[in-house]
């Protein structure tokens, strides 16, 4: 099972620049733990510092050489043109695969204020990614091939599109993507049944299927001290995630929380660090590393 990491962008440093140094730092701990993905989020119109994807993934590029890089864009949000164009210059910046990550995203305001609609948000999701995947086919939109983008990637690109319990998003993972990249608040048993409608949509496809979990994590040596940390804020309401849905202790505790995804046939997991101090999530991104031995061993 691979184990990657998605940095968390947002800050509560009243200082901007204290804030992009800790998202740098953690992004070096990840390259010392030579994990198996990178990646950045997407949010808009927050009360708190957010760093936006592109730019932050940009720089910490200059941090990255360990594998895979990803980036999520909830494209109903986003002009695909625009998407095409910021991908193709941040894969220039590496010769790792890219992984785009997608989906419907959430949230009526947010996407009026966008200029869109909640309403149309699964059409516009298939309609940008088949956008996104002509232009860097070189067929131009709706095959006119004058309206082309520059520079497209050279290298491998996957499609990681996320659905939570939505079978119509887990079926357009199947036939549009290259991964089901599964909600972070799903536990196992949600996390089976699930898995098998994906699977059985893949096989209706006839093509090979790449189920990915995100997980919400704390992992420090001392497992007692994680364990408090990841108490107290699921008692605050943490994303409003269910405690049996985030991996939470030392290595040896991560590892076997982790098993019955691996066991049940996920072969990826991208962890993000819960809302804890800079020093811990530095200790729980390096140890990530020893997590996926155990896991793997």
């Amino acid at each position: 099972m691979r184990v990657g990491l998605s940095l968390s962008s947002t800050s509560f440093d009243k200082d901007p620049f204290e804030g992009a140094q800790a998202v740098i730092e953690r992004a070096r701990a990840a390259n010392e733990a030579k994990l198996d993905l990178l990646s950045l989020g997407d949010h808009h119109l927050t009360h708190v510092n957010y760093f936006q994807n592109v730019p932050m993934l940009a720089r910490l590029l200059a941090e990255w050489d360990s594998g895979p890089v990803g980036c999520l864009f909830l494209l109903p949000l986003w002009n695909p043109v625009l998407v095409a164009e910021q991908v193709g210059t941040l894969a220039a910046l590496t010769k790792s695969t890219f992984v785009i990550q997608t989906g419907v995203g959430d949230g009526k305001s947010t996407f009026e204020a966008m200029g869109t609609s909640t309403k149309t948000r699964g059409i516009d999701l298939e309609e940008s990614i088949q956008i996104i995947k002509s232009l860097f086919a070189k067929n131009g939109i709706d095959g006119d091939l004058d309206l082309q983008v520059n520079p497209i990637p050279t290298q491998n690109i996957e499609w990681w599109i996320g659905a939570s319990t939505s079978r119509r998003g887990i079926h357009r993972a199947a036939f549009l993507g290259d991964a089901w990249y599964a909600a972070p608040f799903l536990n196992v048993r949600n996390a089976k049944e699930l898995l098998e409608y994906y699977l059985e949509s893949c096989s209706d496809y006839g093509k090979p299927p790449r189920p990915v979990v995100r997980k919400d994590v704390i992992v420090l040596k001392d497992g007692n001290k994680a364990n408090k940390l990841g108490d107290e804020l699921i008692e605050k309401g943490y994303r409003g995630i269910r405690r049996d849905a985030v991996i939470i202790g030392n290595p040896e505790q991560a590892a076997e929380q982790l098993r019955p995804y691996k066991e049940l046939g996920f072969t990826d997991v991208t962890c993000r660090c819960m809302t804890i101090p800079q020093e811990a999530a530095i200790e729980t991104i390096s140890l990530l590393g020893e997590v996926r031995n155990l896991l793997n061993s």
